[in-house]
């Protein structure tokens, strides 16, 4: 019995032997044990370097697509756009997971029996110059369609200011397309799961946006305010010449500042003001061909007779024009205003007294219609008649004249004054006109008439009408 027993202790001691030996072989084993895996992939067998490399390619097969509206503009490999595996951290990895299989004896018996399954992540190293040398628009397979502004349109027939809206292009900044594709292989590689294919989706929102959109407020604003005044169209009459005031010349004259658009008024001052320089006829040195042939000039102080424009009236009524938008056919708003004009010419009726020869002339609408002898200003009294172009101010019929140095007035028929106290009118006291008369025995001033002359003058002279002496 003994020894049986003797026997089977050295049995069972040669069988820890054995069995000491065995596992210390294992616990000294540097490949990974039957029945391991690695993120799915059978390690069997191998060491934490001959994993490496299987590894490295498989999750180095990816592709990176960047896509636009379903179709692929560009495909890279991960190396491509500067993503590689990091071989250091994953060998680090590997042998960590080498350890774990043998952490114990305990562990290493269950390994040794069941085998392992690990989860590894995969890291990668990122070469940021590397991806912007590779991903930009100039890669893409399709021609950028370039943006085009939202802009202000005219119709001219309608006379209508709308906007024309923008159009989006597919202009990409590189920045945006290299961060997308960057953020898109960041989110899919580094885990435990190779990946055959990474898609960067391009959104609409990385386009570049047009400069000017339909909805600027600048925009809107131009649009809205020329609409308010481009119908406007003031015609100006000059008896048979006119002149056209319309959006042509108006829209110089709107201003936008600070978030409001309006009419200049420096610039409408300034166009009354040239207007009044074209078209004003009184105050202004004035050329005068006579009957007899001669020219005479006569000075702006002895000017007084014609058009002037009222700036400051014509200025208000411009601006109420312009600001409803009318369209309207007037004359400027005058201060002074003759009898007629034909543009700058204004005389074509008028009364011409020559003091030398002591004659008159009456023309209406060009036509000499009467001429008569008179008697002027008395040269040996010194009351002279006063040279110059005057209006007649007004007609009285009959009327009784009183000179400033005498109570006792002269009755006439007819009075067709024109100068501080001077005037036209019959002179039926006097049995001769004309010839030298005047120099001994002339008027007060004014201008003596036989009765037909001055009837006549009379009932075909408009108030207003000039009298031109010289």
């Amino acid at each position: 019995m003994t020894w049986i027993l003797g026997i089977a202790g050295a049995l069972i001691a040669a069988l820890l032997l054995i069995a000491c030996i065995l596992l210390g072989r294992e616990w000294n084993r540097m490949t990974f044990f039957e029945q391991t895996s690695i993120n799915g992939f059978d390690v069997s067998g191998k060491t934490p370097e001959e994993v490496l490399p299987v590894l490295k390619e498989e999750y180095s097969k990816a592709q990176v697509h960047l896509t636009e509206n379903g179709k692929d503009e560009a495909v890279w490999s991960l190396a491509d756009v500067g993503f590689t595996v990091d071989e250091t951290a994953l060998e680090a990895g590997l042998k960590d997971a080498h350890g774990k299989q043998k952490s114990s004896i305990p562990v290493l018996l269950d390994s040794l029996m069941n085998g392992n399954s690990f989860e590894l992540d995969v890291p990668f190293r990122y070469d940021a110059q590397k991806l912007s040398q590779t991903v930009s628009t100039s890669a893409m397979a399709d021609e950028r369609i370039q943006n085009v502004d939202a802009e202000i349109t005219y119709d001219q027939e309608a006379k209508n200011y709308a906007i024309k809206p923008e159009v989006q292009g597919t202009m990409l900044n590189d920045s945006d397309i290299q961060q997308l594709v960057q953020q898109a292989v960041e989110n899919a590689v580094g885990g435990s799961k190779p990946q055959t294919q990474i898609d960067a989706v391009i959104p609409a929102s990385l386009y570049i946006v047009p400069s000017i959109l339909s909805t600027d407020p600048t925009l809107n604003l131009k649009v809205n305010t020329f609409n308010s005044y481009d119908k406007a169209v003031i015609t100006y009459v000059f008896g048979e010449e006119k002149e056209v005031l319309d959006w042509n010349t108006i829209c110089d004259w709107v201003v936008f500042e600070n978030g409001e658009g309006y009419l200049s008024e420096e610039r409408i001052r300034e166009y009354v003001m040239t207007l009044g320089q074209k078209y004003n006829t009184i105050y202004y040195e004035r050329s005068f061909h006579t009957t007899g042939g001669s020219d005479i000039t006569f000075s702006e102080n002895d000017n007084n007779y014609g058009y002037l424009i009222d700036e400051e009236g014509e200025y208000a009524q411009l601006l109420a024009d312009i600001q409803s938008n009318t369209q309207t056919e007037r004359e400027p708003i005058y201060a002074y205003a003759g009898v007629g004009r034909h543009g700058r010419d204004d005389m074509a009726s008028y009364v011409e007294v020559s003091i030398g020869a002591q004659h008159l002339w009456f023309y209406k609408d060009y036509q000499l219609l009467y001429e008569t002898d008179v008697v002027t200003g008395c040269i040996a009294k010194n009351t002279p008649t006063q040279t110059g172009i005057f209006p007649i101010a007004y007609k009285e019929s009959p009327a009784t004249l009183i000179p400033s140095n005498e109570t006792n007035g002269t009755p006439v028929k007819y009075w067709m004054p024109f100068y501080d106290g001077q005037g036209l009118h019959d002179a039926n006291w006097r049995s001769a006109f004309g010839g030298n008369i005047y120099q001994t025995s002339g008027s007060h001033g004014c201008v003596n008439m036989p009765y037909p002359a001055a009837e006549f003058i009379f009932n075909n002279a408009d108030t207003g009408t000039p009298v031109v002496l010289y």
